[in-house]
């Protein structure tokens, strides 16, 4: 809205910009290595899933948790903790994430029982979630501009490449067992790499937060931990628990905590910083937007997690080999990753509609090829197609989603937006790997490959799902400057 002038009144000039902090990219590239380390953690554990499953002589369901523990800690934390960062200083709340997940890699490391592991798995997760909105909201107050958006590009690229940068080094520590540690020195990497970046945060990183920002809704966000956690406990352990009547009253208890945060908050004005902004979801781009995230990781982190079971228990790939097949979906995702601003802004919804299919495309391809392998050890060539498929599809869906959705919500409630889509995310995750997990699990008494084919349709469908929900979003697209 213009600012009106009295004809009598001289017009000000306005304020001169802050300069700009003179160590600021330094703050950016230690920042940036804390965000990569929590970012490689939610897919450095898939290659390593069988080496932990046989020394720990983990349960089924502890080798879903271990994934999902994570995600689900991330989920949520995430949220209430950019709100934490804006009212109480990003830097504390950096250096607190950082330290924290440190200490809990160091206790995966060490886990002697699965129970141990998934428990530390949790408050890893919980640590990244406090570090990535710091690393976010300090960026949009550190710098300016064509500055801001190179920023921006650099947490993308870095986004980008983690999970093929975990997946592959997941398999390298693994394969390599450094110092006997085997799987552990997935999580131990960590620790030196944690203590690095809290000292050099403590020297370089500026404290920074926002102004007049409202508390932050704790209570809130304890009920909303819940009820997440009440949906994924009997989808991870409803088989082995024979799916009792509790059970699924337990997830409808959590849907219904979840909904009711959301409307609690609304009609609390002007108390606390919501959680769930009635208004956003309001808005039936930012809603179908949600849904599309939440379903594309239901499809993609359960499809992982069995593929990398298949590989290594079923096929007979050592951990190495896993991880560099799988980094075929990745460089699926760079040839298609830098042209989706762009195309998006030409084609609006339509590319992520040929994104999803692509998805579906690439995740029905493996399908085939696992259907019709005849032999023991499936080569790796029938199989690089489909993942740089559906990698490349991933490309064209996810890179654009983010702009198409957020640009249609109000200025006010972008930050709270972001955040909620992002806690999709990781939820969906968790969903995902409960859900395909279960179906890959219930068949494994039919061979690896058997519970292969019976789970794979279940990614492609959430992709399939996704490829319709885009039919709904906005016509066009903006551009990645015009969202920042």
């Amino acid at each position: 809205m213009p600012a009106q002038t009295l004809p009598t009144s001289p017009v000000s000039a306005p304020d001169p910009a802050p300069p700009p902090h003179p160590r600021r990219w330094a703050a950016a590239v230690v920042m940036m290595v804390a965000a990569l380390m929590d970012m490689i953690d939610i897919t450095i554990v898939n290659v390593a899933l069988p080496s932990i499953g046989r020394d720990l002589r983990a349960p089924e369901s502890a080798l879903q948790w271990l994934m999902s523990a994570y995600m689900l800690g991330f989920a949520a934390t995430l949220i209430v903790a950019g709100h934490l960062g804006d009212r109480y200083g990003r830097k504390a709340l950096f250096l607190l994430g950082t330290g924290g997940f440190g200490l809990a890699s160091l206790a995966c490391g060490i886990a002697q029982s699965p129970g141990q592991l998934i428990a530390a798995r949790a408050v890893q997760g919980v640590a990244a979630a406090l570090v990535l909105p710091q690393v976010l909201g300090s960026f949009r107050t550190l710098f300016q501009g064509k500055e801001r958006g190179a920023a921006f590009g650099m947490y993308g690229a870095v986004a980008g490449f983690a999970s093929a940068v975990g997946i592959l080094l997941g398999g390298v520590l693994t394969d390599a067992d450094l110092f006997g540690w085997g799987w552990r020195s997935i999580f131990l990497i960590n620790v030196p790499v944690a203590a690095a970046t809290l000292i050099a945060g403590l020297l370089v990183v500026p404290a920074t937060r926002e102004k007049g920002t409202r508390h932050p809704d704790v209570l809130g966000s304890l009920a909303l931990a819940a009820g997440l956690v009440a949906v994924v406990l009997p989808l991870v352990q409803g088989d082995g628990w024979g799916w009792p009547a509790w059970g699924w009253l337990c997830m409808a208890a959590g849907v219904l905590v979840i909904v009711g945060v959301a409307v609690v908050e609304s009609r609390r004005r002007g108390l606390t910083t919501p959680l769930l902004p009635a208004r956003a979801f309001r808005n039936p781009a930012f809603s179908v937007g949600v849904l599309v995230q939440m379903l594309f990781a239901v499809g993609l982190q359960g499809f992982f997690l069995i593929f990398a079971l298949w590989l290594q228990a079923g096929e007979g790939y050592t951990p190495l080999q896993a991880g560099l097949v799988t980094v075929a979906f990745s460089a699926g995702g760079f040839l298609t990753a830098p042209a989706a601003s762009g195309l998006a802004v030409r084609f609006g919804r339509w590319l992520l509609v040929a994104g999803a299919l692509m998805m579906t495309g690439g995740f029905g391809w493996l399908w085939s090829a696992a259907d019709g392998a005849s032999a023991a050890h499936t080569g790796a060539w029938p199989l690089v197609p489909g993942l740089v498929l559906a990698g490349a599809g991933l490309g064209f869906l996810v890179v654009p989603l983010v702009n198409v959705v957020l640009s249609a919500v109000p200025a006010d409630l972008a930050g709270g937006a972001s955040g909620i889509f992002s806690t999709a995310q990781q939820f969906g995750g968790a969903v995902g790997v409960a859900v395909i997990g279960s179906v890959f699990f219930r068949h494994t008494d039919g061979g690896m490959t058997d519970a292969f084919v019976h789970a794979v349709p279940w990614a492609a469908g959430a992709a399939a799902c996704c490829a319709l929900l885009c039919l709904w979003l906005p016509r066009t697209a903006v551009a990645e400057d015009e969202a920042l």
